[in-house]
């Protein structure tokens, strides 16, 4: 487990040293928070639900900065392989399933930072957390959303060799895990024909997880969302651990 804890440790500081990397990753999700929330806070009513829309947001915002971060945490993958590092990594007497592990929990772990970051402002523009075992509760789903699209970062990293394709393809793919995920809209309210889209997509089980222990309420029972979530980080990582044996030395 020391390669873990090392690969870990050098995904986590790599962040904390990255003032620019924080700040700027925290950009986009501010400003869905501040324009979308204040601005249509007073006009939006989302039926059978009491608080704002801008209570209801934050969840969503949270989960988009986890989404975000964790998923472009893939792109240290092709880094290394330009500079080298992974190269040396590779031909070490260390597994590449501890490896790709540690990758992936440094990955999560990052996400998760910035996620919490973002928790920490939305309580001084109007979150009020139902309590600490809802606050934990939401940075448990955090973890999973963290865990399951940094492996599916990885996964994708390990089979390409350019950055910029590799930004251009996930921006293809993130967005639509967004957009469908309830992020900004209740689901219950969805037309037939796209709410199944909504329910096949993870990130929605993730973001009501985190609506859940944020506000207490939700659309989807908890427990499934829990289930949900832990068996697509299982399957997201045995699918990274797969591709990530493939690479090349």
């Amino acid at each position: 487990m020391d390669i873990v804890y090392t690969i870990w440790l050098r995904n986590v500081k790599r962040y904390l040293r990255s003032k620019s990397r924080i700040v700027g990753s925290l950009g986009m999700p501010l400003f869905f928070m501040l324009v979308l929330g204040f601005g249509l806070n007073s006009i939006v009513s989302i039926p059978g639900v009491e608080e704002g829309y801008l209570e209801f947001i934050i969840p969503g915002i949270v989960a988009m900065s986890v989404l975000f971060t964790s998923v472009f945490s893939g792109i240290q993958i092709i880094w290394d392989k330009q500079f080298g590092f992974l190269k040396e990594t590779l031909v070490a007497p260390v597994s590449r399933l501890e490896i790709m592990i540690g990758q992936t929990l440094g990955g999560a772990t990052t996400a998760v930072i910035q996620g919490l970051i973002l928790m920490v402002f939305a309580l001084f523009i109007g979150l009020q957390p139902a309590g600490i075992s809802g606050f934990l509760v939401a940075v448990g789903f955090m973890a999973l959303i963290g865990v399951t699209f940094t492996a599916f970062g990885i996964a994708i990293a390990s089979r390409m060799e350019d950055m910029h394709g590799f930004q251009l393809i996930m921006n293809f793919v993130i967005f639509p895990i967004f957009g469908l995920s309830g992020a900004l809209f209740p689901i219950n309210s969805l037309p037939d024909w796209l709410r199944p889209l909504t329910l096949a997509d993870p990130l929605t089980y993730g973001v009501e997880g985190i609506r859940y222990g944020l506000s207490g309420t939700a659309q989807i029972h908890p427990l499934a969302s829990l289930a949900v979530m832990a068996a697509c980080a299982v399957l997201m990582t045995v699918a990274g651990a797969y591709l990530f044996r493939k690479i090349q030395t």
